[in-house]
Parts: structure tokens; sequence; C-alpha cells
């Protein structure tokens, strides 16, 4: 029994590594638009941001009242053993300093025995933000935007809770800063930080971590301007817990992403992202997520 619980417990850290990888590059994909184009895009969990980071911006909408839902679907090609992951999201915006959103998390259970059935099950995910300080506020053109923000997950039977056999909750919360810098002719630059308190493991994808942590994230993108519209390359990283709840031994890296985002030419409310994630390889002795180059793509449109 013991043999069996270390060997599920690496090979378990293995797949959560591994798609950890894939969400963070997908969040990266979205990062570029959301700041650069009246189209703005939703991360992999549905706030506006990169694709495994928020941004200080919120979903557009009136001085008063509330604006058009934004819509997205994400998909990240995880490999035989965590399988396919999907996430579909609505986030609606509020008088230009609140945003509030869920997402329904979904899998397609890999081929690999016992270890795919520790990622196959779905969970909720509602996030909110608010902006606290408006970019270039006063007129001072150095000022990032700030924000503050949560996100709860529930419903959560991945890794420990499968072998727990209970379903658990798990979330974050965070202050972010973002800024485009407009002064480099022809070429915008977006630059994003912020530090996150999570008790999640991958962003719930590979169940809960042992403790609350904090820990720092970010992002950076250039565009660049093309015939039938723009072009937004960037890279973004977030580091994550060390350690997985009940996986003894198995030990996650800081999850990076790199992207590029097409955003179409016109006020088209539309933007696709591919992009390749790099989560995790060997987490344990003897055992290789292999987790270092899985495909992402994402699309959001907003009413």
């Amino acid at each position: 029994m013991n043999q069996l619980s270390t060997h599920i417990a690496s090979r378990g850290g293995k797949l959560f590594s591994h798609i950890v990888f894939a969400c963070a590059f997908v969040f990266a994909l979205t990062l570029f638009s959301a700041s650069t184009t009246s189209a703005q895009s939703l991360n992999w969990e549905g706030q506006t941001g990169a694709f495994i980071t928020p941004f200080a911006y919120t979903s557009d909408s009136p001085v008063k009242g509330i604006g058009h839902p934004n819509v997205s679907f994400h998909y990240l090609n995880a490999g035989s053993v965590i399988g396919n992951h999907f996430q579909g999201s609505i986030t609606v915006g509020i008088a230009k300093r609140l945003e509030f959103g869920y997402t329904r998390n979904g899998a397609a259970e890999g081929s690999t025995p016992v270890f795919s059935s520790l990622f196959k099950e779905g969970f909720n995910i509602f996030h909110g933000k608010a902006n606290l300080v408006t970019e270039n506020a006063g007129k001072n053109n150095f000022v990032p935007a700030v924000s503050v923000g949560f996100v709860a997950r529930t419903q959560v039977k991945r890794v420990g809770g499968v072998l727990t056999n209970k379903e658990t909750k798990n979330g974050d919360v965070y202050i972010v800063a973002t800024k485009t810098i407009t002064q480099v002719k022809h070429l915008p630059i977006l630059i994003n930080v912020g530090y996150k308190g999570t008790n999640a493991s991958l962003m719930g994808v590979a169940g809960n971590a042992p403790d609350w942590t904090g820990k720092l994230f970010g992002a950076g993108a250039f565009v660049v301007k093309a015939s039938k519209g723009l072009l937004i390359f960037g890279s973004e990283f977030a580091k994550q817990p060390k350690r997985i709840k009940d996986l003894p031994g198995a030990t996650l890296p800081t999850s990076l992403t790199y992207f590029v985002r097409i955003v179409p030419k016109g006020d088209v409310p539309f933007n696709i992202d591919f992009g390749v994630a790099q989560l995790a390889g060997k987490i344990a002795p003897g055992v290789d997520l292999k987790a270092r180059s899985q495909f992402a793509m994402g699309m959001s449109y907003r009413f």
C-alpha cells in the first residue's frame, strides 16, 4: 500500500505539472489584447487578463450600470495522463470598476491507468475584481492600474480529493498592478505584476496545496501591427505552491507561458490565442511529467 501511495503521489504530481503548464500557456495568450484593444480577453479562469494571471483592468462597462458580457472558451491538450481540459467562462463588468464571473472546468479523461482518474472531475470557479486605482490617475502617465480580487473554486475533486474520496474547496486573493506603456513609438508594451495568497495547487487542476501561501506572478507583452489587425507577443509566469496536499514528495516549479494573440482589424470584439506552456519536467526522483511544450488555445468574444 505504501509503495502504491508513493507511486501515485509521484505520478499525480507529474500530471498536475503538465496541466498547469498548459493552463499557463492559454492564460498568457489572453494577456495581450485585454489592455491594448477594445476587444478584451478573458483568461483561463474567466478574469480579464493573461492566460493564467489576472490584469488590473476590468471587463468593459459604462460608468453607471452593467456592461455586456464577455464569453470565452479555452482548450488544453495536457497529454495522455492528464487528458484534454476545457474551460467555458462568462464575465461582466460593472461601473468601470468591478467585474464578476463564472467558469466551469471540464476534462476528458486521459488514457493512463490509475493516474488519469485523478484529473477527470470538473469543478466550479467564481471570481471577482475591484479596481482601486485607474491607470494614469490624476493625469500622471506613470501611474498603473491597481486592483484587488478573489477566486473561489468549489466541487474540486482532483488528486488528493480523489484519493480521499471527497470534494474540496480552495481559492486565491490577490493584488495586481498593470501598465500599458505607449511612449515607445509604434511598439506598445504591457507590464503586469501581482501577488496572491492561495491554497490551490495549479489553480485547482491538481487539487489543493497543504496550506495558504503567498506567490508572485507577472506578465509582459508587446504589440505588432499587421495588415489585418494586431499580433500580440508575450510571456508570463506564476509561482506555484511547492507541495500538493495528500501527495508527499512531489514538487511543482514556476509555471511559464509563451503566447501570441491575434486581434482582427477594426472594432471586432473577438480574439483568438495560441500558446505554449512550460509547466514541469522532473518533479521527483524518477518522475518526469514531460510538460514542457503543451499546446493550448483560447477564444474570447464580447457581446
